[in-house]
């Protein structure tokens, strides 16, 4: 999506048994939007005759399938009309309908982003287990991603439906919220926070569908499988909005490889950062530990995954281990190790362990810099030659 008078959006409501607030919270909307599409989620009383007379689309599911599989038939719904992106917006009357125009700002400004809405809650009827649930689930997709999102269990989002459709999304319920942030920022597409309000009713008349015990543990066993995908050591598969950057990131080609990270986020300086700590981890002896470590701190640090691990691969055994043992040894006895023996190697494991140890944190920092500024210099000579191709 790259020019604005492309665009056209719409706002999307997934209602399951909220006849109390569905009537007022699409009148409302329609306030401030034209363009309403209801997914009527298997409600027991018939969304439909609840909007008589309101001039929205109302989209029926025969049977209770979950927000996240409404919000998905209704984005799907929404393609079909034409819109090019879909605010969604909870029927409960928690979210504020007058925010609308700063996400269709927010969209007009980043038109290939998600946009989240991040809740006030200033607010004292906030409940104590939202509070609770957005700072532990931005903390699981901040490890998951090393992207810092405020408001990761919003409902309140503006989605591109370019992007819904290029992601592969296996969750239903509403763990569906957390799945396609991970995977959007995995794919490459940028999650933008707007501050918006939020209504709590009193405790004893707050309507609310989330099942405790089992949607926690789908968002659990969730969290369990965006960790591990995360870790491994392949790139994710990313969403290009510009076909002329379509290239594939390969560990086997570093020159293409940086040539590609350039076209999108990645830096010289945040490529040669990257390259330093893999090296500087990879000389550690973090036996059977490397590959978790390096995936852990470069997600942390928000830098490439794929750079540290290839640059790691430069410390695999015998070499490195063996120069970082003996620096050890070398430290310890003013002399070097000569004698490979069983002695040596078997009964005094543990000495040639410490000595690696020691040895690596004289090594790793040596070895991770020159790395680092290696790559640093490649970095910025593809990237003069990529600008003046560019301006050929």
């Amino acid at each position: 999506m790259t020019e604005r008078t492309q665009m056209k959006t719409a706002v999307l409501i997934p209602v399951y048994n909220n006849p109390e607030t569905i009537r007022d919270v699409t009148a409302k909307t329609l306030m401030f939007h034209p363009h309403v599409i209801v997914v009527d989620d298997g409600s027991d009383i018939e969304v439909s005759g609840l909007l008589s007379g309101l001039d929205a689309s109302v989209v029926n599911l025969q049977r209770n399938m979950g927000k996240g599989a409404a919000i998905l038939k209704g984005a799907a719904t929404a393609r079909s009309m034409g819109f090019t992106h879909i605010i969604t917006i909870d029927a409960d009357g928690q979210h504020d309908p007058s925010d609308i125009p700063k996400m269709l700002s927010a969209i007009v400004k980043n038109p290939n982003a998600i946009i989240v809405g991040k809740r006030d809650f200033a607010n004292a009827d906030v409940p104590r287990s939202s509070v609770f649930g957005r700072g532990f689930s931005n903390f699981w997709l901040r490890v998951q991603t090393g992207r810092s999102v405020g408001d990761s269990q919003s409902g309140f989002r503006a989605y591109p439906l370019s992007v819904l459709n290029e992601l592969k999304l296996n969750e239903k319920h509403y763990s569906f919220e957390v799945e396609v942030l991970v995977k959007a920022i995995w794919a490459g597409v940028s999650v933008i926070d707007v501050d918006i309000n939020v209504y709590y009713p009193p405790g004893d008349k707050r309507v609310t569908h989330f099942k405790a015990f089992i949607d926690n543990l789908r968002i659990s066993i969730l969290n369990t499988k965006l960790t591990m995908r995360s870790v491994l050591p392949w790139p994710h598969r990313k969403i290009y909005f510009d076909d002329a950057i379509k290239k594939t990131v390969s560990i086997w080609h570093p020159v293409k490889s940086i040539r590609t990270m350039l076209t999108e986020n990645a830096t010289p300086h945040k490529i040669a950062i990257a390259g330093a700590i893999g090296v500087f981890l990879g000389s550690l002896p973090l036996i059977a530990c490397h590959i978790i470590i390096i995936i852990m701190v470069t997600s942390f640090l928000r830098l490439n995954k794929v750079v540290a691990l290839t640059s790691s691969q430069l410390c695999m055994p015998p070499f490195m281990p063996a120069i970082c043992i003996e620096t050890g040894y070398f430290m310890r006895n003013w002399s070097f190790l000569t004698e490979i023996s069983v002695e040596t190697i078997g009964y005094q494991a543990f000495d040639r362990l410490y000595e690696w140890l020691i040895g690596s944190l004289i090594v790793g920092p040596v070895a991770g810099i020159i790395t680092g500024l290696i790559l640093f210099f490649m970095a910025i000579v593809i990237k003069k030659g990529t600008d003046g191709i560019a301006q050929q």
